[in-house]
């Protein structure tokens, strides 16, 4: 239910700037504008106005902005106050407003209420936070496809095929007798099949997407003085950890975000795995297998002087079987070898040298393909998407998979129309169509407070 209190909150970043901007909204600012303004500015009109305080002393000058129910961003009227962009006569002004009668808004309070008044939908909603949250600008750009409805009409698309094939099987239940039509004339195995393919298309663009958003977590791993560090530095440029010949240097993770081809990689390097007595490295050890647990990926150098001449590696049992892999054997200056990729049967195995950069750009180009990242000029055609929407599609593509292999009989048409409603539910959440109120709190308690 969409609330009925005036909020508003300070919608321009914390500290000093040139402006400052306080959003109001609510279903009538008559009353807090004469109060705040000494009057109901023009709509969609930019007036020079002072801010008042309730007892009518000027507190500040500046640009006020109104804009009438509905044709505004949350759907009620909104007032935008623009004025200097000091902390302190933004408090102020903010006071002011809330003691003329409104409400400190919560975080992503304004699009909440955009999203409840019909204005956009739930992607779109989290397309805001995800343009907010963008590291790169590819992935600000697949946001604001998203936010423009690129991926909500696909997904529209979709519920109304389903929608259509439900209504077919269920007026084959309701009247078995029509002889004149049956399931093989109407082609439900081929608008299946349709179904299948449209939904694998937009689950891979979501997960692209997610990558664009999410990016890649990668840990590197291996024995002290393998050349973690050397390699982190390599790859974000810049000497973001100590390099020393003694073993151990690096006693707790390190963490660095890079771009490859648009694409946030988040590097960690670890503390090195070995047998130790001293208790700042076994720290630094347990939170080197938290950081592989948590990571999509993991390097695992070896310095290639050092290689383990049989099978039986210590530290090979310490890396997760199911997560992808790259095996870097490092230090190939010292041995005058060339950079070379060898992909075997049981994983990628690339030569380099972390201290020269040799190889490096192998290790880039490898690490997008190994995460299933395939190239897409700024992000186009790729949907902004969460965790949660691909996790709605998975469960729709079970569901569909699950009509498909549903004999055409007619004993089995209820099992059939069943399987299209549980498939139409789960795309049906992910625009927000059907969803739970505590997933709603969940989702906007992540916006930053006045948007």
């Amino acid at each position: 239910m969409v609330s009925t209190e005036i909020i508003a909150a300070i919608a321009t970043p914390p500290g000093r700037g040139g402006i400052g901007v306080i959003r109001i909204s609510g279903k009538d600012l008559t009353t807090l504008a004469k109060v705040i303004l000494g009057k109901l500015p023009k709509p969609r009109f930019a007036s020079f106005s002072n801010f008042l305080d309730t007892e009518g002393h000027i507190v500040d000058q500046g640009i006020a902005l109104y804009f009438p129910a509905p044709h505004s961003y949350t759907g009620e009227d909104v007032l935008e106050l623009q004025g200097h962009g000091g902390p302190a006569v933004m408090n102020l002004l903010l006071a002011n407003c809330l003691a003329a009668g409104a409400r400190l808004a919560q975080p992503g309070e304004f699009t909440l209420r955009a999203y409840l008044n019909h204005k956009i939908d739930l992607v779109q909603a989290e397309s805001v936070a995800a343009i907010i949250e963008a590291s790169t600008n590819e992935a600000a750009r697949c946001a604001m496809g998203s936010l423009q409805g690129n991926f909500s009409t696909k997904i529209h698309e979709l519920v109304n095929a389903l929608i259509t094939l439900r209504m077919l099987i269920e007026a084959t239940l309701d009247f078995p007798e029509d002889e004149t039509e049956n399931l093989d004339a109407l082609g439900i195995d081929e608008k299946l099949v349709q179904i299948h393919q449209k939904l694998e298309q937009i689950t891979l663009s979501a997960q692209q997407g997610n990558m664009l958003q999410e990016g890649i977590r990668i840990a590197l791993v291996g024995a002290p003085n393998a050349g973690k560090s050397s390699l982190l530095n390599q790859l974000v440029q810049e000497e973001a950890a100590i390099v020393t010949d003694i073993p151990g240097t690096t006693r707790d993770s390190i963490q660095r975000t890079i771009s490859i081809a648009g694409i946030p990689i988040h590097i960690i390097d670890t503390a090195g795995l070995r047998e130790t007595h001293d208790i700042v490295e076994q720290k630094g050890i347990e939170r080197t297998h938290a950081a592989i647990h948590s990571a999509n990926m993991v390097l695992y150098l070896i310095d290639i002087n050092q290689r383990p001449i049989n099978s039986a590696d210590p530290i090979q049992q310490f890396l997760p079987s199911g997560k992808p892999q790259i095996t870097i054997f490092n230090k190939i200056d010292l041995i005058h070898q060339q950079p070379e990729v060898n992909e075997l049967k049981n994983g990628l195995i690339i030569y380099l040298s972390a201290k020269t950069g040799a190889g490096i750009d192998l290790l880039r180009e490898k690490i997008l393909d190994l995460a299933g990242w395939q190239f897409n000029h700024a992000g186009e055609g790729l949907f902004m998407a969460r965790q949660r929407h691909l996790e709605a599609l998975k469960l729709a593509q079970t569901h569909v998979t699950n009509a498909q292999s549903v004999t055409m009989r007619e004993n089995q048409l209820e099992i059939l129309a069943e399987e299209l409603r549980l498939a139409q539910g789960a795309l049906s959440s992910i625009t927000g169509e059907f969803t739970a109120d505590d997933l709603l709190g969940e989702i906007f308690s992540r916006f930053c407070i006045g948007k």
